[in-house]
């Protein structure tokens, strides 16, 4: 199998918060085919596209992985995409990456629901593209950690699924979700040391989403929340969240692993020992599990499901682990020692 460079804490944070212009689309293997700025709304908003890569050699209708970028939901942009630049490509995936409206254009349900517009189009010209409908990943970091767990949940949610091909699915088949928040209500509990944001505050990343301030909308903050939608026959998750994460409490990834392991689901929590947000996540071993996640979930015979399982493993943090908002340069990844082996 061919190794995945672990992707390093500035490759994070290119994606979580705004990695644009012509730099982030460097980086790309040889011979892909690069499709750019695909409206999935028709005559709709201009952060309604995304960009679609494809290998130069694909064989039978390839398995899907969606990048969900952050920012918070009101920054970022599809530009960054990890996963195109990470190898899965040259493994025999077709990678999309999606904008999305942010906060500053409209409040949730707005993200989500151009989330689920953008699976059910791809799932819609899965033939012309050479896709496997039936194997869609997504993966996302910090805002784009919540939206991928929100989709994950969210399945049989139709309430959620507006606009155009309602007759088709948005369901996905595996999620990898880093550092995402899942209760919105709780985000100011068993913060780490240094954490500064005040997630209720009227004028926070949270309050900006709903529309208002978060604990004067606790019903908006529900509908918003993964938890609200963990029943049986959720799709596998891979969690991995830093311990010391000054933005989005560890405790928010235990809540989710949780719920989903109380629900039967298969789910594995991997926790870095000293890890900030998207800072300290530079050992090999952490890209090395991710794609053995996708491969097992996504690829043949991805068909026959394993039993459910509910894991929880360590690392330690590899590269420096910055102060909160940081997003700075990160040297070759290292290594990690592992705690706890996945």
């Amino acid at each position: 199998m061919k190794t995945i460079a672990a992707i390093t804490a500035a490759g994070l944070a290119a994606g979580l918060a705004c990695a644009q212009g012509p730099a982030g689309r460097a980086g790309l293997p040889e011979g892909v085919r690069a499709l750019r700025d695909l409206a999935y709304v028709e005559n709709g908003h201009e952060r309604q596209k995304l960009d679609l890569y494809l290998p130069a050699k694909a064989e039978g209708p390839l398995p899907l992985l969606i990048w969900i970028h952050g920012g918070g939901w009101q920054n970022g942009s599809k530009e960054g995409c990890p996963p195109a630049r990470q190898g899965y490509l040259e493994r025999g995936y077709a990678v999309a990456s999606l904008n999305y409206r942010l906060s500053g254009h409209a409040a949730f349900p707005a993200q989500i629901e151009d989330c689920k517009a953008a699976l059910r189009w791809l799932r819609a010209h899965a033939q012309e593209y050479g896709l496997d409908p039936e194997r869609f990943g997504v993966w996302g970091s910090s805002a784009g950690g919540h939206l991928v767990a929100l989709l994950g949940t969210s399945g049989a949610e139709k309430s959620l699924d507006v606009g155009a091909h309602l007759d088709v699915s948005s369901r996905v088949q595996a999620v990898c979700d880093y550092y995402g928040p899942t209760d919105l209500t709780r985000m100011d509990e068993n913060t780490a040391p240094g954490a500064r944001m005040r997630h209720n505050a009227p004028d926070s990343p949270e309050s900006k989403l709903l529309g208002g301030p978060v604990q004067e909308n606790k019903d908006k903050a529900a509908r918003a929340s993964p938890l609200t939608f963990v029943s049986a026959g959720m799709p596998p998750f891979l969690i991995v969240h830093g311990d010391a994460d000054p933005v989005v409490a560890f405790s928010q990834s235990e809540l989710l692993f949780d719920a989903l392991k109380q629900a039967g689901g298969s789910v594995h929590l991997h926790r870095i020992k000293g890890a900030g947000h998207g800072q300290g996540f530079g050992g090999a071993e952490i890209g090395e599990m991710v794609a053995a996640f996708f491969d097992r979930t996504l690829k043949p015979p991805a068909g026959r499901p394993a039993a459910p399982e509910a894991l929880r493993t360590e690392s330690a943090a590899v590269g420096p682990v910055g102060k909160e908002g940081e997003r700075g340069r990160s040297p070759r990844p290292r290594p990690a020692r592992a705690t706890a082996g996945a």
